[in-house]
């Protein structure tokens, strides 16, 4: 977080990139909300790994839809407004909250910028005096501030050195996994031969290594249990804790029942189970090979094995083991995509610099420790000049703090090869940047590119890649879709699309999930309305019942359309009969039914259950958090074809 910028660098910052997750304006005119600027205040005091931020006071929206999306106010007693802050943010919350105040002028006009320093983990969470926890404590989630859940708790509440260093009730020494501490005796002996816990017994040594209870040496540590533990033992106390390789056939994620994928499931001790899930991976990829010229021994040009095996450490190592979701490896046809559960703790910006956040610092040390990851930050980097010197796309992350998940995707393609030139020769215009080259490849692999993605394909700065992005959206081979942060980019009019990869013009919505800055799309429900609105486009009808330009459906034609009919007569006979004051667990317990029939769209639910659509949405994003239902294309959230389908499927 950089806390020395001026109040000019943070309104341009505003003005371009919109509300972000370290920036807020707030309006100090008649009508704003004291609750809502400390609703902002708390949230910035709470995010975890966020570092604080900055609130702009007497900055305000533009109405106009013309001109730059924010004004000015000019705030006429400065003083007051200081004191009015700073006493607010020290009486109103459960510790004082000290932010840093600057009074300055832009364009001759008065503002205040208020710097939120995120406070310390054990006075975490910061919550309102008179509302009760967890309602009362907020979180900063993209650019928007949100009430805090049970499981946001357990964020606040972990112990000081990590996670990993937790106890594991049942645990014990005696099931540790003995090929386990043989491989670290292995691979620590190549790195330091006079290491000096390798003279250790291995009691001592995994006591040094953080992974037993100095207190009861017969009880395990989490970073044990996942580093050293048996299958078994893992099963039973960690059952989360598993990495599933899927192979999908085609390019997207199955969206029906009767799609066909193969699922391996892998689970022990990490210092083995990496091995493996690296081998599964390598043991389904095409073996290509070149022969240079005047040489007699043949070179592999596939996925360098390296970058494969940075990137499952990765997610094995920055992993959030509080959530209950397992790993997954999922190979596509033209890609690998591999998925933790964890947001990144390092900013999305700052990937490929050095400096490194580190989740489970005991994992991360075994990790260093036997030279299978660094810890300095260099790792993306070093994935990125693996795969150019391979000529190879570079990999893609995104870091998700709404759904906090992270996602690296490597793509499965040899960038600006004969086939590639001979394609780009068909694109209008001609003369396009290399980087505008690789977006338009990007596109056509992925179905979708976004700044973000942009930035790290290109090496690109914001405003270059948007200015570049903008470009290809003129000559109609790209068409924007959603607005602000939440904008992305998919196939357009020129875009040949009987060339794109799977099944064609389909992919052009089926984008990954992009993010930029941080907000993500989930965070911004109206970018995505236009193509909601636009739902003839995408080849999904509305249901039949359902007027035109809304998803409501008429409550006389709700039971006839042909999407009811599928169901089961049972529950058409349930839904007939479901009263109005049905409570929302007796509604969360039928979406999840209906889902688990066949996948079923918000629209859909909409109709089905008579409700309205706000009311339909939050119990959605329930069920979402709950892990009880999980969306048909993950890759994008907001897909304007977006269905849900039950996780017990």
């Amino acid at each position: 977080m950089r806390t020395n910028e001026t109040a000019s660098e943070l309104f341009l910052r505003l003005c371009r990139d919109d509300e972000v997750v370290e920036i807020e304006a707030k309006s100090l005119r008649g009508g704003s909300s004291t609750h809502s600027i400390m609703e902002t205040v708390c949230s910035m005091s709470n995010e975890p790994g966020l570092g604080g931020g900055y609130i702009l006071l007497g900055v305000a929206q533009n109405e106009n839809e013309e001109g730059v999306p924010y004004v000015l106010e000019d705030i006429d007693d400065p003083d007051k407004a200081q004191r009015d802050f700073s006493s607010q943010c020290a009486s109103m919350f459960s510790i004082p909250v000290r932010p840093d105040l600057k009074l300055e002028k832009i364009h001759g006009k008065r503002i205040l910028v208020a710097f939120i320093p995120e406070v310390p983990r054990a006075q975490k969470p910061v919550c309102f005096k008179n509302e009760p926890l967890p309602g009362g404590a907020w979180r900063r989630i993209g650019s928007s501030d949100q009430r805090c859940t049970e499981e946001d708790l357990a964020e606040f509440y972990h112990p000081e050195d990590g996670f990993d260093a937790s106890i594991v009730n049942g645990a014990k020494f005696s099931e540790i996994d003995e090929s386990a501490v043989r491989r670290y005796r292995t691979l620590r002996e190549k790195v330091n031969p006079a290491a000096e816990e390798l003279a250790m017994d291995d009691r001592e040594m995994l006591m040094a290594l953080g992974c037993i209870n100095p207190e009861n040496t017969d009880e395990l540590t989490v970073a044990g249990v996942l580093l050293f533990g048996s299958a078994a033992l893992q099963r039973r106390v960690l059952p989360d804790a598993r990495v599933d390789y899927i192979r999908v056939p085609g390019t997207k994620w199955v969206e029906t029942v009767d799609d066909t994928y193969r699922s391996v499931d892998m689970r022990g001790p990490l210092l083995t189970l990496l091995f493996r899930a690296v081998d599964a991976v390598l043991a389904d990829l095409p073996r290509e090979f070149a022969l240079p010229e005047g040489s007699l021994q043949a070179q592999s040009v596939g996925l360098p094995v390296r970058v494969l095996r940075e990137a499952i450490v990765n997610a094995l190592m920055h992993r959030s083991y509080r959530v209950h979701q397992f790993t997954q490896i999922i190979r596509y046809d033209n890609r690998i995509e591999i998925r933790n559960a964890g947001h990144s703790l390092k900013p999305q910006d700052r990937f490929g610099q050095p400096g490194s956040n580190v989740r489970n610092p005991l994992l991360a040390n075994v990790f260093h420790d036997t030279n299978l990851a660094e810890t300095k930050g260099t790792g993306i980097r070093r994935m990125r000049n693996l795969m150019r010197e391979a000529h190879l796309a570079l990999p893609v992350f995104e870091s998700d703090r709404t759904a906090d998940t992270f996602t690296a995707r490597l793509l499965l393609h040899h960038f600006l090869g004969p086939e590639d030139l001979a394609w780009l020769a068909q694109m209008p215009g001609g003369d396009w940047s290399d980087g505008q080259k690789t977006a338009l490849i990007f596109v056509r692999e992925t179905g979708a590119i976004d700044n973000t993605a942009f930035r790290q394909l290109s090496g690109l700065d914001t405003l270059r890649a948007s200015i570049e992005l903008r470009k290809l959206r003129n000559a109609r081979l790209l068409k924007q879709r959603g607005k602000s942060t939440a904008t992305y980019y998919v196939p357009g009019e020129a875009f040949p699309a009987k060339t794109l990869h799977g099944d064609g013009a389909a992919m052009q919505d089926n984008g990954a999930a992009m993010q930029d800055n941080g907000a993500t799309m989930q965070d911004s429900e109206a970018a995505m309305q236009d193509s909601e609105a636009t739902m003839q486009d995408s080849g999904k009808p509305r249901p039949a019942c359902c007027p035109e330009n809304t998803v409501e459906c008429k409550a006389e034609n709700r039971f006839q359309c042909a999407a009811f009919m599928e169901l089961p007569e049972d529950l058409q006979t349930i839904l007939r009969h479901l009263k109005r004051r049905a409570t929302p667990g007796t509604l969360e317990d039928l979406i999840c039914r209906i889902c688990s029939v066949r996948r079923t769209s918000r629209a859909e639910l909409v109709c089905f259950l008579g409700r309205n659509e706000t009311y339909i949405r939050e119990i959605l994003k329930q069920l979402l958090s709950k892990r009880r239902l999980a969306h048909v294309i993950p890759e994008m959230p907001k897909h304007p074809r977006q269905a849900y389908r039950s996780t017990q499927d």
